[in-house]
């Protein structure tokens, strides 16, 4: 749960950092707290079932990490990326775990992880 929270404030900051132009010496703090918190979780979910990679959360967590590093590219799109990054972000946290943990690849010979969340 800390580390949601942590994810989340710090994502939200360099979102309200970017739509405020702030200098990237300001941001970078937050991107580093939004990125190591969001692997970290993303790893806790690994150390409990691979199979995160092939269920729809995991899938989101891969768009959301490839929309991040598009940023370096395409710097000026920065606001619109965070948005889509967060609204992904919100949209495959908030389903219900029906849709969150369905299978998109191997379905038949993987196991999903079984705890709650």
């Amino acid at each position: 749960m800390v580390l949601r929270v942590i994810h989340i404030l710090t994502g939200s900051v360099l979102l309200g950092g970017f739509l405020f132009d702030q200098s990237a010496s300001t941001l970078t703090p937050w991107l580093w707290g939004a990125a190591i918190s969001g692997m970290t979780i993303l790893i806790i979910d690994m150390h409990a079932s691979f199979a995160i990679l092939f269920e729809l959360r995991g899938i989101a967590v891969l768009i959301k990490i490839i929309l991040l590093l598009l940023i370096n590219i395409f710097f000026e799109q920065r606001i619109l990326l965070m948005m889509i990054i967060l609204t992904i972000g919100v949209l495959s946290s908030h389903m219900s775990k029906k849709y969150r943990h369905q299978l998109f690849f191997f379905a038949e010979k993987i196991v999903s992880d079984k705890r709650r969340g």
